[in-house]
This record gives structure tokens, C-alpha cells and sequence, in this order.
């Protein structure tokens, strides 16, 4: 056991003190809170504000297109050829040409630019374009309504009071009839995010285990090493290790990843105007939305700053982070040590890197798989594919991540956990048996055969 110990004490420290560590380390944190920071960012310091001139030959859009903090509107009454003719001088950005129709709604347009058009730009208009036609058609059949001499009510009343906000709230009873509030967008988020670290950290670190029997089986360090420890306790001395590096690296990229974004976001937030494009492409970060909502485009919709900053806190009070990390704990450690056998089984059975893509399909492929299938556990968690591929131990460690933030019943989570300890001692029986044999095998070339041999091989 202290012959262990001291490979697993000599494979952290050596790698914890390389400066590829260090670099990671502070990169990694940086690289996810960008993915925050950057968009509010951008929206916050941008102040391009695109000018685009509008010939409405219908007349049925007069001042329906209203200017926001990134687009204004002015309306020509010159005719279209006049207008194009000096587009190129007048600095719009863009001229949006409405063209007059004989004997049904215009429900068509041109928008002349003199490069690509912004998409924001181009959804806001058939918003609103969309938007006045349905109130055009509207109206027309109000009118076949025939409402009595009497009645004080106009059409734009009755437009008014058929307008609806619907807000669907999600809550989830308990077995004991406990109501909890529930975010499906935040789930589906941290599940998937879970999912994707851990498939990258087994490969990350499981590669690296592979790398370095390859390397000290090459320089034939690997014969003085055996002269003092034996195989197997070189390989469980060199896989903890390793896994200990991947485990700090993670917990630093957590503590630097949360501090960076509180810091920066929290120094936006008094540059941010209550109300504005910036302030909503905020709100459709925190609620899990992958585009950002126009200004003016849905008005009936918007909510409050203080009520937005009241879901958002909702939304991440309701993660259960204690089951969350604990549970990404194990999945990554026992599926690290799994696949990291396995990897170091194939490293110590060939001569180069290069020789080693033969055995790694078998090793690949299951966690492809799993990332692969998990667009639609996502979409039905507690289905039946769910559940066997989160029980399976070559794709659990995904699968259950991308399920947890669901909630999965207990039995389920145990029994997973009790099969992955399982498939990561049997896994490390077979990787130790291959691995005794070929860490010292030097100048042949290794089939699936000879594998099979080496795992028959007696004591």
C-alpha cells in the first residue's frame, strides 16, 4: 500500500507543477465564464445604432415600427426609385420597401442593404409586420360583426381586451403530496453541461494515463520501476494520481469559474438600464432561452427587473448544488477509474500512440454513444432508454448526470452507483491482467488475439 501511495504522491506532484497544468487551470474558468460574460458584453458596449428608412405604400404600417436603443425608423414619401437611387448617400442602414396590394393585405417586403442584413434586425420587422396584419384581419371580421348604434365599444377596444400573457408554471408533487416549484430549462441545462464535463474529463485524463505508460514503457523507465513494484500497483498507483489532478483541476475551475462571473456580472449590472435590449438578453440567458426576445416585439410579455431577478434567484435556489457535485464526485471518479484501466491497459499493449487506434474504438465508442443519446434523455428522462442507459456502466457517468437534475428515485441512483463500483472492479481486473503482461512486451505488434491470451494467462 505505501509503494501506492508513493506513485500516486509522485503522479500528482509532477503533474500539478507542470505548467500545463497551471495554464489550464487558469484557462479553463476563464473559457466558461465567457460564455456568460461575453454575450452581456457585447450587448452592454454596443452603441452601433442602425438607421433604416421605410417606404410604406399601403399605409397600414405608419408608426408601428418603433425605435429602440439599436434601431430607429424614419418614413419617406418618395417613390422606391428615388429612394434606391440615393440609398447609398443617405447612411441607413437598410430601406424597407412595403409595396402596395391590389386586393389582399400585404403580407410582403423588401428590405434593400448594402451588406448582410442583421437577423435581429430582420426578426423585428416581420414581428411587427405579422403582428399588424393579424390586427388587420381582425378587425375585418369585428367589423362583419355588426355591433349595435349603442355600443360605446370600438375596435381597438375590443383588440385590447382580447390580448392574453399566458404564463405556464410548472410545479412537481412530491409522494407526499408536496408541491415544489420546477424549471425545466435550468435542469435541462445542468444536465446536459454535467454530462459534456464529465465525458470530456474521462477522456482528458484517461488519455493521459494511456500517455504516460506509453512513455515510460518507450524510455524503458518502466523496467526499474518494476524492479521495485509490482504491475498492478504501478498501474492503481498511476491511475489515482492522475485522477487526483483531474479531480483538483475541476474543483479550482468551480471556485474560479463562480468567482469570475459574480465579479463581472455584478459590475455590468450598473450599466445595464431596466428595461432594455441588454436587460432582456440577460433574462433569456437565465431562463435557458436561445435566442433573445426583440425590443418591442412582444409587449403583452415583458416582466419586471425585479421580477426577472426573482425567477433567476428562484431558479438557482431550486438546484439541489450539494446532490449535484456529490453526485458529479462519484460518477467522475468511479468512471474516470474505469476507463482510465482500460486506457492504460491499451498503452502498456502497444509501442507508440500511434498503434493504439485499433483498441480505442471499443473504448470510444460507448461514450459517444452516451452524448449522443442524451438530446433525448433529455427530452423524455424518465423513460425506459433513460433508465437502462443510465444503469449500464460504460455509459452511466454521462447519462445519470443528464438525468439527476430531473430527479431520479433512489433505487435508481443506487443501483447505478453499485454498478458502476462493479464494472470499474472487473474492468480493472481485465486492464491488469493485459497490462502485467504488456508493460513489458517490447517490438510486436499487438492483436486482438494476443489480448485475448494475455487475459487467459494463470498467475
Amino acid at each position: 500500500m505505501n509503494k501506492i501511495l508513493l506513485i500516486i504522491r509522485r503522479e500528482y506532484l509532477t503533474r500539478v507543477r507542470k505548467r500545463s497544468f497551471l495554464v489550464m487551470t487558469v484557462l479553463g474558468p476563464l473559457l466558461m465564464a465567457a460564455i456568460v460574460i461575453v454575450p452581456v458584453y457585447i450587448a452592454t458596449m454596443s452603441n452601433e445604432v442602425k438607421t433604416l428608412s421605410v417606404i410604406d405604400e399601403t399605409g397600414f404600417f405608419f408608426g408601428k415600427f418603433k425605435d429602440s436603443e439599436s434601431i430607429k425608423f424614419h418614413y419617406l414619401v418618395s417613390d422606391i426609385a428615388s429612394a434606391k437611387a440615393s440609398f447609398s448617400k443617405s447612411g441607413d442602414y437598410a430601406l424597407l420597401y412595403i409595396p402596395k396590394t391590389e386586393l389582399s393585405l400585404p403580407t410582403s417586403a423588401i428590405l434593400y442593404s448594402k451588406s448582410q442584413v442583421n437577423i435581429n434586425v430582420l426578426s423585428y420587422i416581420k414581428t411587427v409586420m405579422g403582428k399588424r396584419v393579424e390586427e388587420l384581419k381582425l378587425e375585418a371580421k369585428l367589423r362583419d360583426l355588426k355591433l349595435p348604434d349603442d355600443s360605446k365599444l370600438t375596435t381597438d377596444d375590443i383588440l385590447r381586451s382580447i390580448k392574453a400573457s399566458v404564463e405556464i408554471n410548472t410545479i412537481k408533487i412530491g409522494n407526499e403530496g408536496k408541491e415544489e416549484k420546477s424549471y425545466p430549462e435550468v435542469s435541462v441545462i445542468l444536465g446536459l453541461f454535467s454530462g459534456i464535463l464529465i465525458y470530456f474529463f474521462i477522456f482528458l485524463f484517461g488519455s493521459q494515463v494511456m500517455r504516460g505508460v506509453i512513455e515510460e514503457k518507450t524510455n524503458r523507465i518502466v523496467e526499474v520501476i518494476i524492479s521495485s513494484v509490482k504491475p498492478f500497483q504501478l498501474m492503481m498507483g498511476k491511475i489515482t494520481g492522475i485522477g487526483l489532478v483531474g479531480l483538483t483541476q475541476f474543483l479550482l475551475w468551480v471556485v474560479l469559474t463562480g468567482a469570475i462571473v459574480t465579479f463581472v456580472t455584478s459590475s455590468f449590472s450598473s450599466k445595464i438600464k431596466p428595461g432594455s435590449a441588454t436587460e432582456q438578453l440577460i433574462q433569456s440567458q437565465a431562463k435557458g432561452m436561445t435566442a433573445m426576445q426583440l425590443p418591442n416585439a412582444a409587449d403583452s410579455t415583458k416582466v419586471t427587473g425585479e421580477q426577472s431577478k426573482n425567477e433567476v434567484i428562484d431558479a438557482i435556489e431550486s438546484i439541489d448544488f450539494p446532490v449535484m457535485i456529490g453526485m458529479f464526485i462519484f460518477f467522475f471518479i468511479f468512471g474516470y477509474l474505469m476507463y482510465a484501466a482500460l486506457f492504460a491497459a491499451v498503452g502498456s499493449a502497444v509501442d507508440s500512440e500511434a498503434d493504439t487506434q485499433q483498441f480505442m474504438l471499443p473504448l470510444t465508442v460507448p461514450l459517444i454513444v452516451a452524448i449522443v443519446m442524451a438530446q433525448y434523455v433529455l427530452q423524455e428522462p424518465q423513460g425506459p432508454v433513460a433508465f437502462w442507459f443510465s444503469i449500464i456502466p460504460l455509459t452511466s457517468p454521462v447519462i445519470m448526470m443528464v438525468r439527476i437534475p430531473f430527479g431520479v428515485s433512489y433505487y435508481q441512483i443506487i443501483l447505478s452507483m453499485v454498478l458502476l463500483v462493479a464494472g470499474f472492479l472487473g474492468a480493472t481486473w481485465l486492464a491488469a491482467k493485459i497490462y502485467r503482461t504488456g508493460i513489458l512486451m517490447y517490438g510486436k505488434k499487438v492483436s486482438y488475439k494476443e489480448l485475448w491470451k494475455w487475459l487467459m494467462y494463470r498467475n
